[in-house]
């Protein structure tokens, strides 16, 4: 009997369809708001620097939630939690459609974060579903490069979209769309998925969680100190070391409960620290490094002695370009996965990061230089999005799917939050990125932004290349 005439293969092919749609809404999130952020500042009456809030917000708490939403996950089901995570963000969602002030959009924004956590249980809900197929791993991993590549298009459906209709309706009509779109999703995974009980067993780690939470806050509050303070500030460092300190002994709390929030012992195995190194370093870049590159291509050179002069159409050309080479290397994922090995096109894949953003430091005077350094790092950056989780899993035990997966976004979401405080620090030190008119950042910061992803992504190549090798699957009677 082929795989073609297995159920299994079918019913997998319809959850893999489904949870399209989910990656459908989760990218209209993701590009609906980053064009029209200045009309959405005149709406709530705003200076644009204070937009930069609702983006610290959300990364901040997207790192803390997935953590125990990953766990919750293997331990009640992965479609509960699925639900769960989909109406808190159609809730901040539709807070955000009728926010009256800043701080009720921000918080909107906060919660619906909450989504990140989408496409780790996805990974794990495919990952659990595909067992004893014999090909559990490949399997997974054409399932992500599918799940990503709908996500990336429907990026640039919510960029289009928005950007169309922001003259054509009113703000609360416009920002009722995208809370719509993640309603309709709660409707298709209530039942669309399959339910199954989870396979881990215990509570959640509440002690362990409110360690990370006082050790990212205190690290991330450090970083903010910097930014208003400068770098000479004593409190500012001293933030951050007491944050960093209580690692420690965030770690060793962690190694003596027996339902860890984060399970240390599972990631410090060969085949979990590099991908989950891998995931904070690629943070970095996309998730860090997305403001400054649209604060450079709409600098007018004219006045600043750098930068693009582009308008706001060709920012969204550009985003464009990138998220369809995005989609492309999701979908290839499984070609280069065949022809240079899991373990090889992880690695490839951080190298075209690393090497798209070094041409930034010699190339950065013409759009079409942009477009090729941004096409070469969306063909890196969608490989590495729709296999880390996928790598993540195949190296946890069953019971720890769903953790292993989040683990990849929640280090992702830090390394972003992180590297966006220490980008705006770079970007500020001359200049003043958030009010153009007090000046501009001086180019030293733009190179140094892009000097830190190329060196952030050749440092992830050489983590993926201490990978073990795959042990090949053992295929069933059923798939020979």
């Amino acid at each position: 009997m082929t795989v073609l005439n297995d159920p299994r293969a079918k019913s997998l092919a319809t959850i893999v369809g489904f949870l399209v749609c989910v990656e459908l809404a989760s990218g209209i999130l993701q590009g609906y708001y980053t064009p029209i952020f200045t009309d959405i500042a005149d709406h709530l009456d705003i200076a644009d620097a204070d937009v930069n809030w609702f983006e610290a917000a959300q990364l901040i708490v997207s790192a803390l939630v997935v953590p125990p939403l990953a766990r919750l996950g293997d331990i009640v089901g992965h479609k509960k939690v699925l639900l769960l995570s989909t109406a808190v963000t159609a809730l901040g969602s539709w807070i955000m459609a009728f926010a009256p002030s800043f701080t009720t959009f921000l918080v909107g924004s906060a919660i619906q974060g909450a989504y990140v956590v989408w496409l780790p249980l996805e990974v794990a809900i495919i990952h659990r579903r595909t067992a004893g197929t014999g090909r559990q791993h490949q399997l997974t991993r054409r399932a992500a490069g599918i799940l990503v590549g709908a996500l990336e298009l429907a990026v640039i459906v919510g960029a289009v979209t928005s950007g169309a209709l922001v003259e054509a309706t009113s703000m609360t009509v416009l920002l009722m769309l995208p809370a719509i779109a993640v309603t309709v999703c709660f409707v298709v995974i209530w039942f669309g998925i399959e339910d199954m009980e989870g396979t881990s067993s215990g509570g959640l780690d509440w002690g362990g969680l409110g360690l990370i939470t006082v050790a990212l806050g205190l690290v991330m509050a450090g970083l903010i100190v910097v930014r208003l303070d400068g770098v000479g500030s004593p409190l500012a460092w001293l933030l951050v070391l007491l944050g960093l300190a209580l690692t420690v002994p965030f770690a060793r709390f962690e190694m003596r409960q027996e339902e860890p929030i984060v399970d240390v012992r599972l990631l410090r195995a060969p085949g979990q620290w590099p991908v989950q190194l891998t995931a904070f370093l690629f943070g970095m870049s996309v998730l860090g490094a997305q403001i400054p590159l649209s604060t450079f291509a709409r600098t007018d050179p004219d006045v600043a002695g750098y930068g693009l002069g582009a308008s706001a159409g060709f920012v969204s050309t550009l985003i464009g370009i990138y998220v369809i080479f995005m989609a492309i290397g999701a979908f290839t994922l499984p070609l280069t996965a065949r022809a240079f090995g899991p373990r090889g096109s992880l690695v490839l894949s951080s190298v075209l990061v690393a090497i798209g953003y070094a041409m930034w430091l010699p190339l950065h005077g013409s759009t079409l230089q942009a477009l090729v350094n941004m096409a070469i790092i969306g063909l890196g950056s969608g490989a590495l999005v729709a296999s880390l989780p996928a790598a993540a899993a195949a190296a946890a035990p069953p019971e720890r799917t769903g953790f292993a997966t989040g683990m990849t976004n929640a280090t992702k979401t830090v390394g972003g939050a992180i590297a966006s405080a220490v980008f705006a620090i770079a970007l500020s030190a001359t200049g003043s990125l958030d009010d153009p008119e007090e000046g501009h950042a001086a180019l030293s910061g733009y190179l140094t932004v892009w000097s830190v992803c190329a060196v952030a992504a050749l440092l992830a190549a050489v983590a993926l290349a201490m990978l073990p090798r795959e042990v090949p699957e053992e295929p069933t009677p059923l798939l020979r």
